[in-house]
């Protein structure tokens, strides 16, 4: 598994460089066009299917989107991130797989990251809306406040304080449905940037070839296995899609996406291998 192709070990192989490089380019031109009101993420960030801003190059394109426009720290963590992960431990695959194989491997899981993404969106949104419609039948601020406590959705306390002590309030269950249509519409219309599904697709793939390789954490400074590393990356990303804390809007289906496509490709390959020998 350690055997590299003939030729000298290289630092920053042409595939991992020139992933850096767009998306580098990528963030200066979000940033650019931001600043005179055009959000390129409304025209190649991930969309959910039924939005109307979804375009078939979405799924493509979203990974080498990141961050917002209008928050240049946060942009500037999730791509530094995001890129000092591609270069430490793409640059061990490409030189041993070569640059087609690499890129291959890359956008599989970029790719996978966003099926299942957008798969998790579907069931989150089918509940969401069959929710909706049972409140829409018995507008009722009981029926209100369980919809709200099961769909985490956000509301005015105030709001919810009148419509409590006015029973016969007339107009609370309009503006309830007019606030739970609008938040639908925003949810999907949300564009998800980032490459980090496929980011995550090429850590599963270091920590599953190279399993006993010892990584050294920040915090605390430790060094750790790649396969215990990876394990509890996985097992986090799980707990916190699972969870769906309010406030938290980092995709974590589309990360285990990503490792779950890397793992059936590697699979693919190495059962081929073992069939060819």
């Amino acid at each position: 598994m350690t055997n590299f192709r003939s030729g000298s070990f290289q630092e920053l192989p042409v595939v991992v460089k020139n992933l850096i490089i767009i998306n580098v380019i990528m963030v200066v031109l979000q940033y650019t066009l931001g600043t005179r009101g055009i959000i390129l993420a409304d025209y190649l960030g991930l969309h959910y299917w039924s939005s109307p801003l979804f375009r078939w190059w979405q799924p493509f394109t979203h990974m080498f989107m990141h961050g917002d426009a209008l928050d240049v720290e946060a942009t500037l963590l999730h791509i530094v991130s995001n890129m000092f992960a591609l270069w430490m431990f793409g640059r061990i695959l490409e030189n041993m797989w070569g640059p087609q194989k690499f890129l291959i491997f890359y956008l599989i899981c970029g790719l996978g990251a966003a099926i299942c993404h957008t798969g998790v969106l579907t069931w989150e949104f089918s509940r969401f809306h069959a929710a909706f419609m049972q409140f829409q039948q018995n507008p009722t601020f009981d029926q209100f406040a369980a919809f709200v406590k099961s769909q985490n959705f956000s509301v005015n306390p105030q709001f919810m304080k009148a419509w409590a002590l006015d029973d016969q309030c007339n107009y609370c269950a309009a503006e309830a449905i007019r606030g739970i249509n609008d938040r639908y519409l925003g949810m999907i219309n949300e564009a998800t940037v980032g490459a980090s599904g496929a980011v995550m697709g090429v850590l599963f793939a270091f920590g599953y070839l190279f399993p006993n390789a010892e990584l050294m954490l920040i915090f605390p400074p430790i060094p750790v296995k790649a396969k215990y590393f990876v394990g509890f990356y996985a097992l986090f990303e799980l707990y916190a899609g699972i969870k769906n804390s309010a406030g938290d809007n980092i995709a974590h289906f589309a990360h285990l996406g990503g490792m779950l496509f890397a793992f059936i490709l590697l699979r693919v390959w190495i059962d081929n291998r073992r069939r060819h020998f």
